[in-house]
């Protein structure tokens, strides 16, 4: 099987399936998707929590390693901000997860407080950055470290020159890849993957580029994060609505 690292390198960008539990693991694995990541928004939503790691490592992992034990193909975790207070408790989590066999993770330079996202300093997230990969020593090398990187969702007035200082700091540490959520126009695409030698990483949108456009563009990566879930619960409010409205099943079977 070829090398999850290897995946990015190849002519066709990588489509991730995004996954929050073993059922939508399967179904990606089916339709002949090579890889999967969790989106730990979808899965946080799926346990009754909002986004920005208010589940526990515990509980996230346990959903991981359901998901990991049900499927054959590679698995990437979104780790946010690594679900710890210390770098050593998120070096901790991220050997733990390693050992179960996932090949990838996500970390994020921005952090919820209060229900607001904010945007890490970037000095102080390249040093928290440095310090995880320090401390992952000999692992170093079996896991796909993608930086997630937040001036585009966060809407920064100046996204772009934000993102392209924090990847020239990412690139300093031999990170794996780089992802850029909410970034959808085409120069933008274009200005971050022309920056870097490393793999871009783009999230799916209203306004995203099709496929070929994004390979034209030089994207290596794809991601639909939470909005797969997000879409099946809305169907599934639609179809309960109908069943109540109609007071019979018959809308499940057309």
């Amino acid at each position: 099987m070829i090398s999850f690292k290897s995946l990015h390198q190849e002519e066709e960008p990588l489509l991730l399936g995004n996954v929050w539990n073993v059922q939508s693991a399967k179904v990606y694995e089916k339709s002949g998707y090579k890889a999967l990541a969790t989106s730990s928004s979808a899965v946080a939503v799926s346990l009754g929590y909002e986004d920005g790691e208010q589940m526990s490592f515990d509980e996230y992992f346990y959903i991981i390693k359901r998901i990991k034990e049900s499927v054959s193909i590679p698995l990437s975790v979104d780790l946010e901000g690594g679900y710890g207070r210390t770098n050593e408790i998120i070096v901790s989590h991220i050997t733990k997860l390693l050992e179960i066999g996932v090949v990838g993770i996500n970390l994020e330079d921005s952090y919820v407080s209060d229900g607001v996202r904010q945007l890490l300093n970037r000095d102080v997230f390249f040093e928290k950055l440095k310090d995880i990969l320090i401390l992952l020593k000999e692992r170093r090398s079996e896991v796909f470290i993608n930086v997630r990187t937040d001036p585009f969702l966060l809407e920064k007035e100046n996204a772009l020159e934000e993102t392209l200082e924090r990847i020239e700091l990412f690139e300093k540490l031999h990170v794996d890849g780089i992802f850029v959520p909410c970034m959808t126009h085409e120069k933008d695409i274009k200005s971050v993957v022309s920056a870097t030698s490393l793999p871009v990483n783009v999230m799916c949108l209203p306004d995203l580029p099709d496929f070929e456009t994004l390979k034209a563009l030089g994207v290596k990566r794809i991601t639909s994060g939470a909005f797969l879930n997000r879409h099946i619960y809305h169907e599934l409010e639609t179809i309960s609505n109908k069943i109540t409205n109609n007071k019979s099943f018959k809308a499940l079977f057309i």
